[in-house]
């Protein structure tokens, strides 16, 4: 009989990175006295109220996660910045976790909010954990990041497929107008563009603005090759190359390859470098001005 139960346990324990509450064991008929000798013998360790590990103190953060969200109760979830590392905006973990719950708590080695206006299609899960959702955990992060890190967040959550601008227009029409909501609404401003892979493919439009230079696509698909930046109406492709770029020789051979299968196809490629967009912009953006008036001007791809 014994064995059995601590099945059970085992069974309701991994699909929660090997913690389980005090109500899942009594509603697996694991009487009072009989939690509290586990604990005792070291087969439940307390992390919270009420939210044990089960067989060792947990060293995965996804444990220690949920431990926290398990700890508020029903309907809470991991937020703020807690949901951003776990959804890759941040890298690391920031003591203490960070828990929404519809009702309050105080714990003490938690933050914890009371949730306001948070709806249920705002809660998800990922990596089993509950956790608000990416445009909600944007949101709730906005008054935390810088202008750069924020477009920086909505990119990454985009190239990792986690993110469609859609859902975050749907986030936002049902907030009032707030100093996020209105960071967070600059980035649904051009939807047609494809996410950045870097902050230096990000700074890009903003230098491509201020230039005044025409209508490009970022990440595009020209030839069978992807291409940073494309102007389609002159058939210009950019590539914008980092730190590994400097001696001014390309570092990958398949780069001399796609510029040559561009080429072949009448699309010439220009090199632009972070220090060149950096510290000469304006020359940067007269030379490019020059080479598209020389290119012949057609009607833009599809």
């Amino acid at each position: 009989m014994l064995e059995a139960v601590d099945r059970l346990i085992a069974a309701v324990a991994n699909r929660q990175h090997g913690v389980i509450t005090r109500w899942q064991l009594l509603d697996l008929g694991v009487s009072p006295n009989a939690i509290d000798y586990r604990i005792r013998i070291g087969r439940l360790h307390r992390l919270y109220d009420r939210v044990y590990a089960v067989g060792h103190r947990p060293v995965s953060s996804h444990a220690h996660a949920i431990a926290a969200v398990l700890a508020c109760g029903a309907g809470a979830a991991l937020s703020h910045s807690s949901a951003a590392t776990l959804w890759g905006i941040t890298k690391h973990w920031q003591q203490p976790l960070e828990v929404t719950a519809p009702t309050k708590h105080d714990h003490r080695r938690l933050r914890t909010h009371r949730a306001k206006t948070l709806a249920r299609r705002d809660i998800t899960k990922h990596w089993g954990i509950p956790v608000t959702t990416p445009c909600r955990t944007l949101l709730d992060s906005a008054s935390r990041l810088t202008d750069p890190a924020l477009a920086r967040a909505v990119n990454d959550l985009r190239l990792a497929r986690y993110l469609n601008l859609a859902d975050l227009g749907e986030l936002l029409a049902r907030h009032p107008p707030t100093k996020a909501t209105k960071r967070l609404r600059r980035q649904l401003a051009h939807p047609e563009r494809s996410p950045t892979r870097s902050e230096f493919e990000a700074a890009f439009p903003a230098f491509a603005e201020r230039a005044g230079l025409p209508q490009y696509k970022i990440n595009a698909d020209v030839a069978g090759h992807e291409v940073d930046v494309y102007f389609p109406a002159q058939r210009l492709a950019i590539e914008l190359d980092g730190l590994e770029y400097h001696d001014g020789r390309y570092r990958f051979e398949s780069d001399r390859d796609r510029d040559a299968d561009l080429l072949a196809v009448g699309i010439p490629t220009v090199r632009i470098t972070r220090e060149r967009l950096s510290l000469k912009p304006a020359r940067e953006a007269a030379r490019l001005h020059a080479i598209l008036a020389q290119r012949p001007s057609c009607a833009p791809e599809s």
